[in-house]
């Protein structure tokens, strides 16, 4: 069933690109079929976005969207983009920053007093900057006992404001020597601020800064709602030998740090804006990209990874994933001129080869 599938969808693919208004003579789309066929491989239902000078906009995938009716992926799918929530975060809080209302050396204790006071962790030396670079040496909720079992609260409503006072009686995490600390900790607290300074929570924030000024109409915060909007992207997670399927999730908890749904399309056109200066400031945008080492020895700004690909190609982006079984991967080049996304809808696969496939389609696009 499965090689059969592989097979339509390729077709598929090809008469689609064939059928594109942007795909001219001009157009070498061999680039892209290749990495078609290396995902195919991986084995999992992959929505693809690819953007490029001569191509423009394409959308196309591999795999199916839903294992149990057979749904092949369009390209069109829903899903949950997880931690590249974290980017559009961070640039609300730098537009905030273009604006006067805050400064990234701003100290948690200024917004959120009292909040932060224990042996360990002190707000009046956290500033706002560590938290969207994850310096802030706070730990992550996630290792809270709460969360052992995530199955467990999978229905519950959870408040940023519970994860952040999950975090506090953990022990100070292992950092980087250039103090980094990957915690969705910091992100939740950063979306409290925001709601400080602006009176209107974070997602009403994206939604009118980032959402309804670019038109990305197939983005949305979730809430409560458990599903995603059709057509959805099934997220998988392994189960011994089977795939189980927990598409369905309450992700309240995940808010500043990773609650967004978009599309493969949505979220290209937001990275492109954001890349070529049409959500920030030269200044705010050079802040963002000002990176230290991480904790895998890439490149972190504030709220976007940095990424050198074996090629010697530079590009931006932020991984994703839920507990939903639902995986983001995406890759931008410095211009914002050429553009690969994906929504991978299960949680075990081969990710260093994935990384490699987009790293030689973003270096191939023409």
């Amino acid at each position: 069933m499965r090689g059969r599938t592989s097979a339509v969808v390729a077709l598929a693919v090809t008469a689609a690109l064939m059928a594109a208004p942007a795909a001219a003579s001009s157009c070498d789309t061999r680039p892209i079929q290749t990495a078609l066929k290396a995902l195919e491989k991986i084995g999992a239902g992959i929505t693809v976005t690819v953007k490029s000078p001569r191509c423009g906009v394409w959308n196309g995938g591999v795999g199916l969207a839903d294992r149990k009716t057979g749904r092949k992926v369009a390209g069109d799918e829903h899903s949950r983009i997880g931690s590249n929530t974290k980017t559009w975060t961070a640039t609300v809080v730098l537009q905030l920053v273009g604006e006067g209302k805050i400064t990234l050396d701003d100290t948690v204790e200024q917004y959120l007093p009292g909040l932060i006071r224990t042996e360990n962790y002190d707000g009046r030396t956290i500033t706002i900057r560590q938290l969207l670079q994850h310096t802030s040496g706070l730990p992550d909720y996630l290792s809270a006992p709460f969360w052992e079992d995530e199955e467990a609260h999978r229905w519950d409503h959870i408040e940023p404001l519970q994860t952040v006072q999950q975090a506090l009686p953990l022990p100070p995490p292992e950092r980087t020597p250039s103090g980094f600390a990957y915690s969705n900790t910091n992100y939740n607290l950063a979306g409290l601020i925001v709601a400080k300074v602006t009176g209107r929570s974070i997602d009403t924030e994206i939604d009118q800064r980032i959402v309804k000024r670019l038109g990305l109409c197939e983005t949305s915060w979730p809430g409560d709602r458990t599903t995603i909007p059709k057509p959805d992207l099934r997220g998988y997670v392994r189960d011994g030998r089977r795939w189980a399927d927990k598409t369905e999730w309450n992700t309240s908890e995940a808010d500043a740090s990773g609650a967004l749904i978009s599309t493969g399309a949505d979220t290209t056109a937001f990275w492109t804006a954001l890349l070529t200066g049409k959500l920030l400031a030269p200044a705010q945008l050079a802040a963002m990209k000002q990176t230290i080492p991480d904790d895998y020895g890439q490149d972190y700004g504030l709220g976007v990874e940095g990424y050198r690909f074996a090629s010697g190609l530079v590009a931006w982006g932020h991984s994703g994933s839920m507990a939903s079984g639902h995986k983001f991967r995406n890759a931008v080049t410095e211009d914002g001129r050429r553009a690969v996304t994906l929504l991978i809808g299960a949680d075990s696969f081969n990710s260093d080869k994935v990384q490699a496939i987009m790293g030689n389609l973003l270096r191939d696009l023409r």
